[in-house]
């Protein structure tokens, strides 16, 4: 049976399907582009097909040249489990750790997090990556990073996830609209027909759609926001109402004189912020010593949410 005679290879056919350019290729994997070319020629004869075609114009990739690079992924980020898991059985929580953020969980919880693992891990040292959930995750199959820190409910294919804690979402809105009055709110067609959103690709506009039972929002013109941030300047502005997660609040994110916020009525919606890994990964232990600080950070950092009142 015909195999390939060097991981190179492989990192070389999934850099051409990720770039599509020989020459971006090339520089990615820190070699000149006539050593790729002829690492894509070997591999190409030791498989007895053809992975790409290549014109002076265009690269594509050919069906089976998707489905190898696929492959390839897989066997590259196995391969990296491996060599770490050497590492780490000598020395757990030490060297580099690549960790993926969420933007709706990074600003919030990361602070004191960084802050905790770096007296308690002071040779630890953390690779941060802030991007949307599917990419993080894309990223985290592909070995790209160690694991990542997202909110669920969200589909995590086959990774390992290690729930942490619960997270409330709470209606943010302007002080004196009359909707606000009640302690606690039900989503009414009134609130959900000024619901602003974050725009596609946040796990938390799937969460607010799902907590307000609807499944897309008209009425506010597609108006969407790319931060919490924004969001909340948003619902100052006096154009809708938003969602956003407790922690945040208890951030200070919406603290502002203009603004209340209000818990919705029981069963209250909610997301549970979780770890997710490889289930090949050989960083379990570094997993859970992450999620033991995480957890304890979040545990002190209660307290009032502004605008509670």
């Amino acid at each position: 049976m015909a195999t390939p005679n060097s991981l190179r290879q492989l990192q070389y056919l999934v850099a051409i399907a990720d770039k599509l350019s020989f020459t971006r290729a090339a520089e990615a994997c820190f070699v000149t582009q006539s050593t790729l070319s002829a690492g894509l020629r070997e591999l190409e004869s030791v498989l007895g097909t053809r992975l790409v075609e290549r014109t002076r114009q265009t690269v594509l990739m050919t069906p089976i040249g998707l489905e190898g690079a696929t492959r390839a992924r897989i066997i590259l980020a196995a391969t990296q489990d491996l060599a770490e898991a050497a590492a780490v059985a000598r020395t757990p929580m030490v060297g580099l750790l690549r960790l993926g953020v969420i933007p709706t969980i990074a600003p919030f919880l990361l602070p004191r997090t960084l802050e905790s693992l770096g007296k308690r891990y002071p040779r630890l040292r953390l690779a941060l990556r802030e991007d949307v959930t599917a990419s993080l995750l894309a990223r985290v199959e592909a070995g790209q990073l160690d694991m990542a820190l997202i909110a669920l409910p969200i589909e995590t294919g086959d990774l390992l996830v290690e729930p942490l804690f619960d997270d409330e979402l709470w209606f943010v809105g302007r002080r004196h609209d009359p909707r606000f009055k009640a302690h606690s709110l039900n989503a009414t067609r009134s609130l959900t027909d000024s619901l602003l959103l974050l725009e596609e690709g946040h796990c938390l506009r799937d969460h607010a759609l799902y907590a307000c039972d609807v499944s897309s929002i008209h009425s506010t013109e597609s108006i969407e926001a790319t931060s919490l941030l924004t969001l909340v300047q948003m619902v100052i502005s006096g154009l809708g109402v938003a969602m956003v997660p407790a922690m945040a609040l208890k951030s200070g994110l919406a603290k502002s004189d203009q603004l209340v916020s209000r818990p919705m009525s029981k069963p209250r919606p909610k997301r549970t912020i979780a770890l997710v890994t490889r289930r090949s990964t050989s960083r379990l232990t570094e997993l859970k010593a992450l999620a033991e600080v995480i957890l304890k950070v979040s545990r002190h950092s209660g307290g009032a949410i502004p605008g509670r009142s």
